[in-house]
């Protein structure tokens, strides 16, 4: 297959496959979803850690021209801000739960579909931004490429129960809320694509392009997920969060080490 085809068949299942295991997701028992869901986010971030330092930022420093060592972590850096900032304007939001406080309103009794709208804006943008990243790591290499958007598939999966429910207590029905969240999720193909276009010939560009998408990925980890595994303090469930993290790393290490075989 070429290049091309690998982005847009990766962008399309991962979008399309998050989205699907959202709404199944959703239909769990209330008990069962929320049990499983904490796990489904300890995973996510040992995914998305392992994709970053064990992916992502390797491959960077190995493409990139002169040893500009330090130009690649300065990406990172200015990456780190950047997905800071751009939280900050509420254009990018990861939720893991059903409730939170940006996408949650002032009153619960309340739900206003300005959210909901709000929320379908975010989350176009954030597919199309995983999009261009996973489309600069194909250019790279095709293992990275399957490598990151594994990744991105595994924290997705858990942002879009929180989207549904953000979108279903919003007022929408189940199946507008599928459907939109189905159509977003082709921003990430946009976003393949413009990397492809915009960045085939710019071999000198993607060890940095892979830098900014190593910092999007820790930052999800560290500013958004890993906040959340806090509130579990028992050795028990800290147990289970390192195990599943050390697994979603796992995961990623042997994926890579087996394609790359």
């Amino acid at each position: 297959m070429s290049v091309l085809t690998w982005i847009v068949l990766f962008c399309l299942l991962g979008g399309a496959l998050s989205v699907l295991a959202a709404a199944v997701f959703l239909l769990l028992p209330d008990a069962l979803r929320s049990r499983l869901l904490p796990h489904a986010v300890s995973f996510a971030i040992g995914a998305l850690l392992g994709a970053a330092l064990l992916g992502l930022l390797p491959h960077a420093l190995a493409g990139v021209a002169g040893n500009d060592f330090h130009g690649i972590t300065g990406a990172v850096l200015l990456g780190l801000f950047g997905f800071f900032v751009l939280e900050k304007l509420v254009l990018w939001r990861h939720c893991h739960h059903e409730y939170c406080e940006v996408h949650a309103p002032e009153e619960d009794t309340h739900h206003h579909a300005a959210a909901g709208t709000l929320i379908l804006i975010g989350d176009g943008l954030h597919n199309f931004i995983d999009g261009v990243l996973i489309g600069a790591a194909f250019l790279t290499d095709i293992h990275l490429g399957i490598v990151t958007s594994l990744a991105v598939a595994a924290h997705e999966i858990p942002q879009e129960v929180g989207d549904f429910a953000v979108l279903l207590h919003s007022g929408f029905t189940v199946r507008r809320a599928f459907l939109f969240n189905l159509l977003s999720s082709l921003a990430t193909v946009a976003g393949g694509l413009l990397a492809y276009y915009g960045l085939k010939g710019l071999e000198e560009a993607l060890p940095y392009v892979l830098a900014v998408a190593a910092s999007s990925f820790i930052y999800i980890a560290v500013a958004d997920l890993i906040p959340g595994l806090h509130k579990r303090v028992e050795f028990s469930a800290t147990l289970k969060q390192m195990l599943l993290i050390t697994a979603g790393v796992l995961v990623i290490y042997v994926t890579h080490s087996t394609l790359h075989a």
